[in-house]
């Protein structure tokens, strides 16, 4: 009997094996088919999942909001004071999105405008000052010549058509803002923040179900940790880019620079990527002021710049973030590298909340298994002093 039972599990088990194969098979085969299908589910949840990340966005100064309206002594405003918060952060929101557009945003398309229509004479005027230097100069070495001569013969202008460029960005806006993606996405979002108790609850109650009560505490401890750290990086660094974008494009609005409220805008938005990001945007600022300024001009660029960024590092940003993420440069850096070369501009920007997220999983399990190791030590110790013992009072009982 046992042998019949036996053999009939063998033969489930083959069959199930086979069975596995073919559906691997037969994904792998359809894989094109299984991608479409993923990207079109993609597409059709992408409100809802923009939705989503807009509530994150103003999820924190609504709750600040929310505090404020429960401190009022009017019952009627301290019942309804999370819907009033959703409310008053919202119209604040959308007070900056027209200021956005009819103040700041047309001011910095007519630099981009103008910069496109002159940068090949800008490049030609370049290239003429670097045909003027003396011979003997530094800056006349074979290589830098080489380079100047294999970038003469390269009409610059062509890549930065006005045309191109608005198409590009019309088709992006248009992807991700259609009519009914931003109504769907604006909804989710005032329903997610007016009913995140009960969401929230729901998830914990589904987490509960399914793990065992010391996974659930630890991934309650990790969508904590997660969502401090992602929440207090996005937020603080979107604050302090618009303070830095600002103070620069006064400061070079004072000192008369061509096109300041766009390197201004350019570095407060790079300034959002650590360490990189800011050497990026202001070398690249520093080589259109000195090609549209001179060089005096531009290394009184650079000079304000960076007494405003050592500013921004040592008062400022620290005043906006609070604790910092602790984590070292050497892995931002490789952060930012690996994020970039993956994922583009957007895996740059959330690079350093993913590695600190990370960085908190792996030292918990490295102290995890620090600790079960002394835990075996300590009973392996004393299990030998145990051993000793009754060995000594065996040679006692002899004696």
């Amino acid at each position: 009997m046992n042998e019949v039972k036996n053999h009939w599990k063998k033969w489930v088990y083959w069959f199930l094996l086979a069975v596995a194969i073919i559906i691997v098979y037969k994904t792998f085969d359809n894989f094109g088919d299984i991608l479409n299908i993923i990207g079109t589910f993609l597409i059709i949840l992408r409100p809802f999942l923009i939705g989503i990340f807009i509530a994150y966005l103003i999820y924190m100064p609504c709750k600040k909001v929310e505090e404020a309206y429960k401190k009022s002594k009017s019952k009627i405003i301290k019942k309804r004071a999370r819907k009033l918060s959703v409310i008053t952060i919202y119209i604040i929101v959308f007070l900056i999105i027209i200021i956005l557009f009819n103040v700041i945003l047309p001011v910095i398309v007519e630099s981009v405008k103008d910069l496109v229509n002159n940068i090949q004479g800008y490049f030609d005027i370049a290239i003429g000052k670097y045909n003027s230097l003396p011979e003997d100069s530094i800056l006349k070495g074979e290589y830098v010549k080489d380079l100047i001569n294999s970038v003469q013969n390269i009409n610059i202008k062509q890549y930065f058509q006005l045309d191109n460029i608005l198409t590009y960005l019309s088709q992006a806006i248009n992807a991700v803002t259609s009519i009914f993606d931003v109504f769907v996405a604006f909804v989710v979002s005032v329903y997610v923040l007016t009913e995140r108790d009960q969401i929230l609850g729901f998830l914990k109650k589904v987490a509960s179900a399914m793990f065992k009560e010391r996974t659930y505490k630890n991934i309650g401890k990790y969508f904590n940790n997660s969502n401090e750290i992602f929440f207090k990086f996005i937020a603080s660094q979107f604050l302090d880019a618009i303070v830095v974008g600002f103070l620069v494009t006064i400061a070079m609005s004072i000192m008369g620079i061509k096109y300041a409220p766009l390197l201004g805008f350019f570095i407060g938005l790079f300034n959002m990527i650590p360490y990189v990001g800011a050497i990026i945007a202001v070398a690249i600022s520093a080589i259109i002021t000195l090609i549209t300024g001179g060089i005096g001009q531009a290394i009184w660029m650079l000079i304000v710049v960076i007494i405003l960024q050592q500013i921004d590092a040592n008062i400022i940003n620290p005043n906006i973030i609070g604790q910092s993420l602790k984590v070292s440069p050497l892995l931002v850096i490789f952060a930012i590298t690996v994020g970039g070369a993956y994922f583009g501009i957007l895996g740059m920007f959330l690079a350093v909340p993913v590695m600190a997220v990370l960085k908190i999983i792996v030292e918990d399990y490295i102290d995890l298994k620090l600790k079960e190791k002394k835990n075996r030590m300590k009973q392996k110790g004393q299990t030998k002093n145990v051993s000793h013992l009754t060995k000594d009072i065996k040679e006692k009982e002899q004696a």
